[in-house]
This record gives structure tokens, C-alpha cells and sequence, in this order.
């Protein structure tokens, strides 16, 4: 249901603003979906919602690339907030998840997610479509997920035994991959 309510929602959408760019009627439209953590860096434990959230990752590059044309931006965020699946996620969690007693900044408040999606679906994000934001408390991360590292061109087949030196090389190249949520 994560991705496909993402997916109904943008093909009738989609298929009405397209429409309305072939009358000549200029939109200014905004789509903010909803992804998470889990499906940009993985979950351990939560196979399926990690998957459907990175879908709806890609669904958000997607629609960006191809409702661009019709004035529409489309663009995503991944929010670390204090729901009620976080917070009956077990005794660690849900105390790290815990608001603090002593008043102080709250950065697990859902509260702290919704002045970036505002901001998304404003007249000023016009020129930002495409990408994914994490929102915790007061950070937001800009999400650059899947894209090109190092490589290496032989410029011809490669040999099986060539191989275990050649990969690596190209992960020492590589950045640091960031390890799923739950692995150790």
C-alpha cells in the first residue's frame, strides 16, 4: 500500500495536469511523497517497507523527470520522527524515541517535519524537483542515493580471476556505504 497509494495518486494527477499543459493552461503544481530511512539505506528486520519506500524514492525521481514538463516539481522526504510504529518498536527505540522530560529541544517531535514540506509545496521551491530530504529535529540531509562511484575500463572482457582485485580497488574508490538500519 506505500507505494501503490503514491503511484494512483500521481498517475491520476499526472494524467490531469498533463491535460490541462496541452490546453495551454500553466500549472505550478507540487507533489511531496513520502519515503523513509529505511528504503534509502535499508532495515534489517523490515525487508518489505524498506523496499516499498525505496520505490517510492525512485517514483519521486521519475515522476520529477517526466511531470516536469507540465510545471509540477515532485520531490520527497524521509522523516526520523516519534510515530506510533517507532514507538512500539521495542524498549530501545521507543526510549530513544521518548520525548525528553526536562522540556528541552525535541527532535523525535513530528512537529519538526512539516515546516520542509510546507516550504516543498510553496511558490519558493519552484527551481528544487527530484530529490529526497531527511528530516530529524532541526538537520536536514539532502539524499543523493543511487549514483555512479568509481569504475575501472578494461576495454574488453573481463576474466574471472581479474576480477577480485579490480572490485577491490573500486571500493577502496568508493565511498563508505552507509550500513542498513539494525546492522552491526
Amino acid at each position: 500500500m506505500h507505494l501503490k497509494g503514491h503511484f494512483v495518486l500521481l498517475r491520476h494527477a499526472g494524467a490531469y495536469w498533463r491535460s490541462e499543459a496541452k490546453a495551454g493552461n500553466a500549472r505550478q503544481a507540487r507533489v511531496i511523497n513520502t519515503s523513509s530511512g529505511a528504503g534509502i539505506f535499508g532495515s534489517v528486520g523490515q525487508g518489505n517497507y524498506a523496499a516499498a519506500k525505496a520505490a517510492i524514492a525512485e517514483l519521486t525521481i521519475q515522476a520529477a523527470a517526466e511531470l516536469g514538463g507540465y510545471g509540477v516539481t515532485v520531490n520527497g522526504i524521509a522523516p526520523a520522527a516519534r510515530t506510533q510504529m517507532t514507538m512500539g518498536a521495542g524498549d530501545a527505540m521507543a526510549a530513544q524515541m521518548a520525548a525528553p522530560a526536562d522540556g528541552s529541544f525535541d527532535s523525535m517531535d513530528p512537529a519538526n517535519i512539516s515546516p520542509l514540506v510546507v516550504w516543498l509545496g510553496s511558490p519558493g521551491s519552484a527551481d528544487v524537483t527530484g530529490r529526497l530530504f531527511e528530516v530529524e529535529g532541526g538537520v536536514i540531509t539532502v539524499l543523493d542515493g543511487w549514483q555512479r562511484a568509481a569504475s575501472i575500463d578494461k576495454g574488453a572482457r573481463w576474466e574471472q580471476d581479474e576480477l577480485g582485485a579490480a572490485v577491490a580497488d573500486l571500493i577502496e574508490k568508493s565511498p563508505t556505504q552507509v550500513k542498513p538500519y539494525g546492522a552491526r
